[in-house]
């Protein structure tokens, strides 16, 4: 799912392309994108774009006259900027925003459509669509300990819970708890002082420094090939790869279509977290600790049993 920072770019690329353009009009590849009836979409028709912003994980395109297209891209939507009243591709193109420059296309990978688009009047219908979490960026040590200890949950799920925190999600929560040297699994309730000052600061740099990195190798161009697995990540998506500050082989849980990525000597003081279906799995083969996975690395071999429903994302 695009997160923060590669929403910041597409905010970036969009501005460039179509601040002060009129919306010539929206072209719908399939009808359950459009998850609002008033006003009706041809309202957009002509109307000038006067802001492009983002709002938790959604993209956001301020027209004249009050009106707000809202669009969230879930797991699998992204967008390219194409020649003007370019045709949309296949099953995969959900719809088009047509200006005078090019044309905004949303495509959605696979056959679930969860992508989402709403187009509201005012900014308080505009509000109404926000789950409530603090921007992490803007929220100082104070706001950001208020959040995070507001209901009692792991430190990977508070991270990615869009009623606490905005625009995180699982690929930067596993990046900002490496940064923090935090396990994942560890309950906000317990977590000390120095320690949320700690995580304050390594989800601002994360972010901050992601956000600066993606424009760079943007370059200019319009952000193609938006991943939630990055060159550079330190933790997400290396499973049994060297952790770059220790060596130690990467671990990692798998639930449904989450997956959480961390270094045991750096987060878990080398305990290795148990994934549910793999420790069933080995029983009393299971390593408890990553001394003991090294002593015996074919354990690190053997994957847990695939997933219902398709692997992590």
């Amino acid at each position: 799912m695009p997160e923060l920072p590669d929403l910041e770019v597409y905010v970036a690329a969009i501005s460039e392309r179509v601040l002060g353009q009129p919306l010539l009009g929206i072209r719908l590849g399939s009808p359950f994108l459009l998850r609002s009836a008033e006003p009706p979409l041809s309202a957009a028709s002509g109307r000038r774009v006067e802001a492009v912003r983002r709002s938790g994980k959604r993209l956001v395109l301020g027209l004249e006259g009050g009106l707000f297209l809202a669009l969230h891209l879930m797991i699998a939507g992204r967008l390219h900027w194409k020649e003007p009243g370019a045709k949309l591709p296949g099953r995969r193109g959900l719809a088009a925003l047509d200006f005078p420059s090019g044309s905004l296309v949303l495509t959605e990978a696979g056959t679930k459509r969860r992508a989402a688009l709403h187009l509201v009047r005012g900014e308080a219908a505009l509000a109404a669509l926000d789950r409530g979490g603090i921007e992490p960026l803007s929220a100082g040590l104070a706001a950001f300990a208020a959040a995070l200890r507001r209901e009692n949950h792991t430190l990977k799920r508070a991270l990615t819970d869009p009623r606490l925190f905005a625009g995180i999600g699982n690929a930067y929560s596993d990046e900002i708890l490496h940064r923090a040297r935090l396990s994942p699994v560890k309950l906000t309730s317990r977590l000390e002082d120095g320690e949320v000052a700690r995580l304050h600061e390594a989800t601002r740099a994360i972010l901050i420094e992601w956000t600066e990195r993606l424009r760079r190798e943007a370059g200019g161009d319009f952000p193609e090939g938006v991943t939630a697995f990055r060159e550079g990540m330190a933790v997400h998506g290396r499973h049994r790869q060297p952790c770059p500050v220790c060596g130690t082989a990467i671990q990692r849980i798998v639930r449904a279509e989450n997956e959480v990525n961390y270094c045991p000597r750096c987060q878990t003081g080398g305990q290795i977290l148990s994934d549910r279906s793999l420790a069933r799995l080995l029983r009393e083969d299971w390593p408890r600790t990553i001394d003991e996975l090294e002593r015996n690395p074919a354990l690190g071999l053997r994957e847990p049993p695939a997933a219902p429903g398709g692997g992590a994302r």
